[in-house]
């Protein structure tokens, strides 16, 4: 498992069962970088922010060049940083896309649910992230379920057969989230670990239109 590169710019971090003896920190420790990638404006970082801090604010703040966040788990007395990045989405930052890809062992490919364009996005996203980093683990992820579901039947059917093609095309697994409220996002990041560390994920898929899709074994 690669370790993820340190950086301490911008950097807030959350940790999970921290009376874990100094020693066992020191010889059983795995960094684990993530990179979520996407249109401006879909809610990369109020995903990130959900999972590593617990709370959301819908005062959005829009992510200039790059940034990253931490959280530290134990997972069989093994003590794991998941060091999440978040790319701002306008075109002016994509020189910072190799700050977030490479070496990364997951990306996540995200678009809003709501907005069809960021989904037709995701296809020079998944081309451009792909020339820096060929082996992470592609998970793609439709935010903002919670307005989805007030969409026409027929819209909703249309971007979720669309979702489910893309993600056949990339070999990924394919979530609906809504951050506002907390719909997949433990889930998500689950299952990530799950692929990541070989275990077997015991969280039942949602695969029926309609419902928030959680499907990561029948893509």
């Amino acid at each position: 498992m690669p370790d993820s590169p340190r950086r301490n710019q911008h950097r807030r971090s959350h940790s999970e069962q921290q009376n874990v003896p100094h020693s066992q920190r020191e010889t059983n420790s795995v960094a684990v970088k993530i990179g979520l990638i996407g249109d401006a404006q879909i809610g990369k970082t109020s995903l990130m922010v959900k999972y590593v801090e617990g709370c959301y604010d819908e005062n959005y703040t829009q992510t200039l060049g790059a940034n990253f966040m931490e959280r530290i788990i134990n997972i069989r007395n093994t003590q794991i940083t998941l060091s999440i990045w978040d790319l701002g989405g306008e075109k002016e930052f994509i020189n910072m896309l190799p700050l977030v890809t490479t070496d990364a062992v997951v990306i996540i490919f995200m678009f809003d649910l709501t907005r069809k364009s960021t989904l037709n996005s995701i296809k020079e996203w998944y081309r451009q992230a792909r020339g820096f980093n060929k082996t992470a683990i592609p998970f793609l992820v439709g935010t903002k379920y919670d307005l989805f579901i007030d969409l026409p039947d027929e819209d909703q059917i249309e971007i979720t057969n669309q979702a489910k093609k893309y993600a056949r095309a990339m070999s990924a697994s394919l979530i609906f989230s809504s951050t506002s409220h907390s719909i997949n996002i433990q889930k998500l990041f689950k299952v990530i670990l799950s692929k990541v560390f070989d275990i077997k994920a015991t969280i039942p898929e949602i695969v029926n239109t309609g419902e928030p899709l959680l499907l990561y074994q029948s893509i």
